[in-house]
């Protein structure tokens, strides 16, 4: 085993017998590579431990965010005058960030640029603040999801913990991560879809799977610890689909026909995803450059949520979009149904909620995301005369991974909510999605491979365009 060893075996005859050498030696790089490696396998370990009580924590407070936030809708249901105090409610909001959690402000991306580099710490008072005003925008009707609050609270306790176990930074940023896999995978139900988004929106194109034991470690066990808690999760169904003969399916062992209605419907759930992402980075930016008072800009959010509701006399794109508020209220699941959306659903749910997030309220994308995707695919599902309960489904997940470049965790996550049996139309489903979005993104610090991030969503447009208007001048000339 000589170079790789600690002795060297050496054999001689001499004089017709055999002779056996034993010849210790002294590898010093051998010894330093297996120093090394113990002290990664300790650190790992130290890593998995501290994991347990991290995602049992961040378990525990989403399923204390759902029980709250479930109470907090059905009440508004039953208390309909309360979605005109919303401007105040918005307010509020404003004043509780400015003057205790300002730190936090930047929410999911405080996240992903503490991992990126980190720097200025994530500030423990996150998951009391982000949960409080997550409550006060459902409570008064605003249109945001929950993700954003579970993820936010499960970054800023795994951030606690590892300042009490005094955690270096590559063990840090593994908790944070794990904290963000704790917080998506117990908030949905989807553990493993948990794990992957935690490392695949950090950079888009690239995933550091050395991370992804720990992620998904910390979202089984948040996931548990919500079910121990008595929270169930939605459940949604796809419809068995009957496979209608055409005229290549006795040479094919999959239905083409339906594969490229898919990649249609999917290059329109991309398009929306980009609409999704750049209204609301415009309307904040609209929004800062009008009102000087700061304050006044969650208040004419609040004011035209108000006059919108008013003028469809309607309130099914307020708040979650889950529970419907009276029978035959246009939600999630109503999507999964034929006539469960009107044609324009997906289109008002978009300018609600990005009204909400762009004036200063609190929650998260994904929620409405899904809502926005579902009631598409119930349209699209009209239009192109294909199964309503699968597209759906397939605007349910494309939709949410063109808006944050995640493919394939929303891949999974279509297998984890919905079987495994349409897995390969959820995949080109959310890919075509994904690359119709144009690497737009809801989160502005998500990176590209080569370090640049997402904050001017509308620039990848941009240079598109511009690239084309030089080449048709220079083919004029």
């Amino acid at each position: 085993m000589a170079g790789n060893g600690v002795f060297l075996l050496k054999t001689a005859f001499a004089d017709g017998a055999y002779k056996l050498t034993i010849v210790f030696t002294h590898d010093v790089n051998y010894l330093q590579v297996k120093k090394i490696q113990f002290q990664q396998l300790r650190n790992f370990l130290r890593v998995m431990l501290a994991i347990i009580p991290v995602a049992i924590a961040i378990g525990s407070m989403v399923a204390l965010f759902l029980w709250l936030l479930n109470l907090a809708i059905h009440f508004r249901f039953g208390h309909k005058w309360l979605l005109y105090l919303l401007p105040l409610a918005g307010a509020l909001i404003h004043i509780i960030y400015q003057s205790v959690g300002k730190s936090s402000e930047k929410g999911n991306n405080l996240l992903i640029d503490e991992i990126h580099q980190p720097g200025g710490g994530i500030p423990k008072r996150m998951a009391p603040i982000i949960l409080l005003t997550t409550i006060i925008t459902h409570l008064f009707g605003g249109s945001a999801g929950r993700e954003g609050t579970a993820v936010q609270m499960g970054g800023s306790i795994a951030a606690m913990f590892g300042r009490w176990f005094k955690r270096d930074a590559q063990q840090m940023k593994i908790l944070l991560i794990a904290g963000i896999a704790a917080g998506f995978g117990a908030v949905f139900g989807t553990p493993l879809t948990g794990a992957i988004f935690a490392i695949e929106v950090l950079t888009i194109g690239s995933m550091e799977y050395k991370s992804f034991f720990p992620a998904l470690l910390a979202s089984i066990i948040a996931d548990i610890t919500v079910s121990a808690w008595g929270i169930h999760h939605t459940a949604y169904h796809i419809d068995i689909i009957k496979q209608m003969p055409y005229l290549l399916s006795a040479y094919l062992p999959f239905d083409m026909l339906l594969i490229l209605k898919v990649i249609l419907a999917a290059v329109i759930f991309g398009l929306v995803s980009y609409l999704f992402a750049i209204a609301v980075h415009q309307i904040k930016s609209v929004f800062l450059k009008l009102f000087k008072i700061r304050w006044l800009i969650p208040i004419a959010g609040g004011l035209i949520i108000i006059a919108i509701t008013f003028l469809l006399g309607k309130p099914d794109y307020l708040s979650l979009g889950i529970d419907a508020e009276y029978p035959g209220a246009i939600t999630i699941p109503s999507a999964f149904h034929t006539g469960g959306a009107d044609l324009w659903s997906w289109l008002w749910k978009t300018i609600y909620t990005t009204i909400t997030l762009g004036t200063g309220f609190k929650g998260g994308e994904v929620t409405p995301l899904f809502y926005i995707g579902a009631t598409l695919g119930n349209t699209l599902a009209g239009l192109l005369n294909t199964p309503v309960s699968l597209f759906a489904a397939l605007g349910f997940i494309a939709v949410f991974a063109g808006a944050t470049n995640t493919p394939i965790a929303c891949t999974f996550m279509g297998i984890e909510l919905f079987g495994s049996e349409h897995a390969l139309l959820f995949a080109i489903a959310c890919f075509t999605a994904y690359l119709c979005s144009g690497h737009t993104a809801i989160y502005s610090s998500q990176r590209k491979m080569h370090g640049e991030t997402t904050k001017r969503p509308g620039r990848y447009l941009h240079l598109k365009l511009y690239k084309y208007k030089v080449d048709l001048k220079k083919n004029k000339l």
